[in-house]
């Protein structure tokens, strides 16, 4: 059994009499610490499968299985304790609280669990030593560069050490040279093991997939997977260095 099954997906939105498919018979299988990304042109649904696979948009038929459990068949009070077990979220926009420090905003996702402040911190402090950030816990956001900030809302999605981190669009608000820092962190991560679902429109980042889906008006058209290709591990390191 793969670690992520996404079982013939269909979303629909009914807005009065009109009736929108966004997802159309969704198909895909992820496998543990695979680095996968998905691409596709504007409104081609995108970050609706992102919110169906990370347990936030419950889709009109079909199934999200992560380590052999059936996500849309919990209870809403379980599916928010699986979010909160299973899965890291790192959007477009960081939303870092400005008046917080760097571990304070990185503790923000235990504030609900139940184990002890000094715990809290040492977690926090582990994330952002995973994250090159160490040395600057201290710093508020307005200390920090585009690129450190952005290590931070990493950090903070790793926090939980979930299995599975998922990144909308991550770069979007970042220029070129801080994006690349986002993107290169995230293949040092799953590089030891985590792994990573990312929705990018940027084809050079696209290259440090591997795994790469295709998505066109809420059909998946392309799936492409390295190994399958027989791209020799030596040219696979060529082309992620080329890559950023």
């Amino acid at each position: 059994m793969s670690f992520i099954e996404i079982q013939n997906v269909t979303k629909t939105y009914k807005n009065d009499s009109i009736e929108t498919t966004v997802l159309s018979d969704v198909h895909l299988l992820l496998e543990a610490g695979e680095f996968a990304v998905l691409m596709g042109p504007s409104g081609s649904g995108k970050s609706t499968l992102l919110t169906v696979l990370a347990a936030m948009n419950r889709p009109s038929r079909g199934r999200v299985l992560i380590d052999g459990i059936d996500v849309y068949g919990l209870s809403e009070e379980k599916r928010a304790d699986f979010r909160r077990e299973y899965l890291g979220f790192v959007f477009q926009q960081h939303h870092l609280m400005p008046y917080l420090t760097a571990l304070e905003n990185v503790m923000l996702p235990l504030v609900t669990s139940r184990i002890s402040s000094r715990e809290k911190k040492r977690l926090a402090r582990v994330a952002l030593g995973k994250v090159g950030l160490a040395t600057k816990a201290d710093r508020l956001p307005s200390e920090l560069s585009g690129g450190e900030q952005g290590r931070v809302a990493v950090a903070r999605a790793l926090v939980n050490e979930p299995p599975l981190l998922v990144a909308d669009e991550p770069t979007g608000s970042l220029d070129s040279r801080t994006g690349d820092e986002v993107i290169q962190l995230l293949r040092d991560l799953n590089l030891r093991g985590q792994t990573v679902f990312l929705v990018t429109h940027n084809e050079r980042h696209a290259h440090l997939g591997s795994k790469l889906v295709h998505l066109h008006d809420g059909r998946v058209t392309a799936v492409i997977n390295r190994a399958i290709l027989g791209i020799p591990d030596s040219m696979q390191q060529v082309l992620q260095e080329n890559a950023i």
